[in-house]
């Protein structure tokens, strides 16, 4: 056997290893959370209570904490971060592009409970003192820190995406009068619509499933936000706090593995959604 088809084995056992590793994972998470889910059924998922002392398990409320400050980390994010792309790609001189680009990847790199720390120091107090609320720990201040967090998702993708324009296309709208500004408007922005939607997706699955930072800044009060100055508890938070205390094989241990399963269908529904994006792209 050549060294060719050894190094093909190789990879090949390297491939298979880590796919059986994924399997296990999601065989050990749906095995210990799937008996609560049958048990309670729709009222898992649509119940407010969570009071695990009295065995009631509703996780209505932690699923509107995350995807609330998850669409306000988006409303605050997708705008900066497909500027920003559309300014290195189109508009930024190399000297400029070489000046940001480390900075983008340096927030990518920063660990996200450093960003947890700087949004408790900085802006939960910034927050506590202009609005004048009685804490800071809000889901303002939750999406202000994962806007952040995925700016570097949406900004290097959705560059690429800009990047990979046909430069014909810019050509002939120049061709046709068209200034600089509306050509990026008109004709680039549209065609790499598809690009710049999946960065935003992918941004979305990495902020609903983002855990540290959240249960520092959010405020972890079991309640459904009615503002965005409210506190709230995400569904990575519920997890991170209570796993300690939850006996193995109870309903209570049960329960925040089937909030595991939830967390991992919606990250794998925008998971699909954005390679059916990219191919659809292609």
């Amino acid at each position: 056997m050549n060294t060719e088809k050894i190094v093909e084995k190789i990879l090949l056992i390297f491939a298979l290893s880590a796919t059986l590793v994924i399997f296990l994972i999601i065989l050990f998470l749906f095995k210990e959370g799937l008996p609560i889910l049958k048990k309670e059924g729709l009222g898992f998922i649509l119940g407010k209570v969570w009071n695990p002392g009295k065995e009631i398990y509703g996780a209505l409320t932690f699923i509107v904490g995350s995807l609330s400050v998850t669409f306000l980390a988006l409303f605050i994010a997708v705008p900066l971060g497909v500027s920003c792309a559309l300014f290195l790609a189109e508009i930024a001189p190399k000297r400029a592009e070489s000046l940001f680009r480390p900075v983008i990847e340096l927030l990518a790199g920063i660990p996200s409970v450093v960003y947890g720390m700087f949004g408790l120091i900085v802006i939960v107090r910034f927050i506590k003192v202009s609005f004048d609320v009685p804490t800071g720990e809000t889901v303002l201040a939750g999406g202000i820190v994962l806007a952040i967090m995925i700016l570097p998702i949406i900004i290097s993708i959705s560059e690429d995406a800009i990047k990979s324009v046909p430069r014909i296309y810019k050509e002939g709208s120049f061709a046709l009068g068209a200034t600089h500004w509306q050509t990026m408007r008109r004709v680039i922005l549209p065609t790499a619509s598809s690009g710049i939607t999946a960065s935003i997706i992918l941004a979305m699955g990495r902020a609903i499933g983002e855990t540290m930072a959240v249960v520092l800044i959010l405020g972890n009060v079991e309640m459904i936000p009615k503002s965005i100055l409210n506190p709230a508890e995400a569904l990575t938070s519920v997890i991170l706090l209570e796993m300690g205390e939850a006996s193995v094989g109870s309903s209570h241990y049960q329960a925040l593995f089937a909030i595991g399963i939830i967390l991992f269908i919606i990250v794998m529904i925008l998971n699909i959604i954005s390679v059916k994006i990219g191919v659809r792209k292609k």
